[in-house]
Parts: structure tokens; C-alpha cells; sequence
């Protein structure tokens, strides 16, 4: 805008002659306002019942019959193996991750419920579980608390990039 010539003054009197006799508009029928942030918000309450509910499926005592050889894998009856398959050459990107270091069993368990519960509620087909190595105890336990889940359709070791053998990743069922 600085190089722009200034007017001259035949030109400013031109555009003062052809402005004669205008009125400012008033604004009056459209009121502008910010549309609403459409983030629904789910109350505290019913996350934590969802916790509870979905850690409900979790035993201990239960021993689902998981391959010892190999890595950690699973998938449940009547579901494809190739999802087995794309899981392990990490053709799945997990949208959320959930880390157990440092938590106890319990603990443990009711974070798993929260993130399956996440899962079905955000629709997120692929999760990441990083359960580290530690005293194996929770990189023990979290496979065979999974493999009793109705909404885990299959799980496999992470591929290198999202934690390798210290994670598993997760398929869930998600309602049509």
C-alpha cells in the first residue's frame, strides 16, 4: 500500500460528489454470535460407572488359553485372523494410548476398563497399552485380563514404534 500514488484532487472531488448524500446502513436483522463448541461432555459420575462396569469383566483367577510361544497375541473366536495379522506388521495406528507404569493391579484393572469404555464411547477402533517391563507382574497379567473382555476383538505385541514387547495393541468392538 505504500507505493500507491496519492489522489489527486479532481479525483478525491470526483469520489466526494459520487458519495453525496449517503447514509450509513444500521445492522439490525443478523445478530453474529460464535457458534457453540460442539464437545459433548460426558459427567463424572457416569465415566466412573463406566470404569466400574467394564472392569467387572477382569479375573484374576480366570487363565484364558493364550499362546506361550511367540509374542503376546490374541484373537477371539469367530473374528478374523487377519486382523491378527495387520495388528502385528502395525498396519493399525492406536488413537489412544493408555500407560500403566506404576499402577497397581486394581489400578490397573479399572484404567483397562476406563480405556475400553473410551474406546466404544470415541469410537476408536486401535488403542496402545504400554505396560512396560518392571517385575512382569502387569506385562503378565494385562493380556489375560484382556482376552476375557467381551468388546476385545484382538490384541498383539506393538510393533518397535509403539513400544515393541513393554505394549500391546488393541482392537475394539465398536457398536454399529
Amino acid at each position: 500500500m505504500k507505493n500507491k500514488p496519492p489522489l489527486s484532487q479532481d479525483e478525491l472531488q470526483l469520489f466526494r460528489d459520487s458519495v453525496t448524500g449517503a447514509k450509513k446502513l444500521r445492522q439490525d436483522t443478523i445478530v453474529h454470535r460464535p457458534p457453540k463448541p460442539k464437545i459433548k461432555q460426558t459427567p463424572p459420575q457416569r465415566l466412573l460407572q463406566e470404569q466400574v462396569d467394564a472392569s467387572f469383566y477382569f479375573s484374576d483367577e480366570f487363565q484364558p488359553q493364550l499362546d506361550e510361544d511367540g509374542p503376546t497375541r490374541y484373537v477371539r473366536p469367530g473374528a478374523s485372523q487377519f486382523e491378527l495379522k495387520k495388528l502385528r506388521r502395525g498396519d493399525y495406528v492406536p488413537d489412544l494410548f493408555l500407560d500403566l507404569h506404576g499402577l497397581t493391579q486394581l489400578q490397573a484393572k479399572q484404567e483397562l476398563g476406563a480405556l475400553i469404555a473410551a474406546c466404544k464411547r470415541e469410537h476408536v477402533y486401535c488403542a496402545c497399552v504400554m505396560h512396560g517391563h518392571g517385575k512382569h507382574i502387569l506385562k503378565q497379567q494385562t493380556p489375560l485380563w484382556l482376552a476375557q473382555h467381551p468388546d476385545v476383538l484382538a490384541f498383539h505385541q506393538a510393533p518397535k514404534e509403539w513400544g515393541g514387547n513393554a505394549a500391546i495393541l488393541l482392537l475394539v468392538e465398536l457398536a454399529d
